[in-house]
């Protein structure tokens, strides 16, 4: 398991390389690469600043996986999570899921995913064109958490 909190870019290539290291008993990785766009709430977006509380925010994460671990047979999990100032086009989150099978790396990808937008402390300010404004949290962001309490 990998959780880490940055500044800096990730790689896709090589922590899915780094996850499969020789391995041969992962039959899928499923992974999920969040980005920052240029428009949000009908503003065109300059930059994001995404900031947390150090030792928090990875003991949230790891409790994520350790709770997608409990309902899934999982082989490695890969949580990457940027942090400070971001650019429209930049990578913000990484969640590669491994299994012996694609439908538990899917929904664990998923899971993690949908419970990181809402129950990791991180907090997001963009930079638009109409000034600075801090991101609420969104109802559909709940909605698909709230989906995973009844599987």
């Amino acid at each position: 398991m990998k959780i880490l909190v940055q500044t800096e870019a990730f790689d896709l290539g090589a922590e899915v390389d780094a996850m499969r290291g020789g391995r041969t008993d992962i039959g899928a990785i499923a992974s999920f690469v969040g980005l920052a766009r240029d428009l949000n709430e009908g503003s065109g977006v300059q930059a994001m600043t995404l900031e947390h509380y150090p030792g928090m925010t990875e003991k949230a994460l790891a409790k994520l996986v350790d709770d997608a671990r409990a309902r899934w047979i999982l082989l490695d999990v890969t949580v990457i999570h940027r942090v400070g100032r971001l650019l429209p086009g930049d990578p913000i989150v990484l969640v590669a899921v491994a299994s012996s099978h694609r439908g538990e790396s899917f929904a664990a990808c998923e899971f993690i995913m949908d419970y990181l937008k809402t129950q990791a402390p991180f907090w997001k300010k963009e930079e638009t064109t109409e000034g600075t404004r801090w991101v609420d949290a969104r109802a559909s962001d709940d909605a698909a958490a709230a989906r995973w309490r009844t599987k």
